[in-house]
């Protein structure tokens, strides 16, 4: 294979968890395959719970029909902090997946929180996410959509007592600012952590979950190994966020929630705990984190 050819060939089952887990947060809209497989895969290694995490209107309605039909996924419905520059301005600059559209501005907007309110309310909705901030790929023009919108999320998801999940992309200080502003969910959870050591004790001082993606395996990534290493046992998860962020050996291949037993095995060396014991926690604090 020559460098410039990308290996898009399934990573291979690894050896399964003797204690099962969940992915808390998934994207299986994105992967290859059908749900049901994708599930079986998952449970044949002992990642028996998926978390099943919406971006848009669409992609929201669809998580909370997959989380009524399957009793081991669980939904959460958002715009996703790129999303909302989107529907306001139009996506001038490639803001979304989907490609440029019409802006729609404030009404707009309000349009579609409405319906991110109407899903939250199903029982099977478990949370409210991703939401946040992302001073990465929106530029300055986008920031009060981006922090209107995670505004209304987090009243959303207060009112209806649901897990808040944030995207928090190059954005820690205002997401913590918001935060703190308009006081947080109950339950909240840091998707795909990306903070720093200083930043994972104000968010256990904070009560806030702090879920680890593939990211932390990498080798540039010893940051996050170390807000690992200092996160409480009681406040830490495990995501795939696939098919993004697929872990070490495998990066740059497609992700799936089979390769959770990757992730947690490399966070359990550095939190220096057993798989297990690792495993016991990551459970009970999903289970706790989205309610189920």
């Amino acid at each position: 294979m020559s460098p410039s050819t990308k290996d898009v060939t399934p990573p291979p089952l690894p050896a399964p968890l003797e204690v099962e887990v969940a992915d808390s947060h998934t994207h299986l809209d994105m992967q290859e395959g059908t749900v049901e497989e994708g599930l079986a895969k998952a449970a044949s290694v002992g990642v028996t719970t998926v978390v099943q995490v919406g971006c848009d209107v669409a992609g929201s309605r669809w998580a909370a029909s997959v989380a009524q039909e399957h009793a081991r996924v669980h939904a959460t419905v958002a715009l996703h902090p790129n999303e909302a520059p989107r529907i306001v301005h139009g996506d001038p600059d490639g803001w979304s997946r989907q490609g440029a559209r019409e802006a729609l501005g404030d009404a707009g907007l309000d349009e579609a929180l409405a319906e991110i309110d109407r899903l939250a309310a199903l029982p099977h909705v478990k949370g409210v996410g991703e939401t946040g901030l992302d001073h990465f790929r929106t530029g300055p023009e986008g920031k009060a959509a981006q922090e209107r919108s995670f505004r209304a999320h987090i009243e959303i998801a207060k009112r209806h007592g649901k897990a808040l999940v944030i995207h928090d992309r190059e954005a820690h200080d205002d997401v913590l600012r918001v935060l703190k502003e308009e006081g947080a969910p109950e339950r909240t959870v840091f998707h795909c952590y990306s903070g720093d050591a200083d930043m994972a004790q104000i968010c256990a001082e904070n009560g806030y979950f702090m879920s680890f993606a593939g990211n932390v395996t990498f080798k540039n990534a010893q940051p996050l190994r170390d807000a690992l290493a200092v996160a409480p046992l009681d406040l830490v998860l495990v995501e795939t966020d696939a098919p993004f962020l697929t872990p070490a050996p495998y990066r740059g291949r497609p992700n799936a929630p089979y390769l959770i037993p990757v992730t947690l095995r490399a966070m359990a060396e550095v939190k220096g705990v057993t798989e297990e014991a690792l495993a016991t926690s990551v459970s009970a604090n999903t289970a706790r984190a989205f309610d189920y």
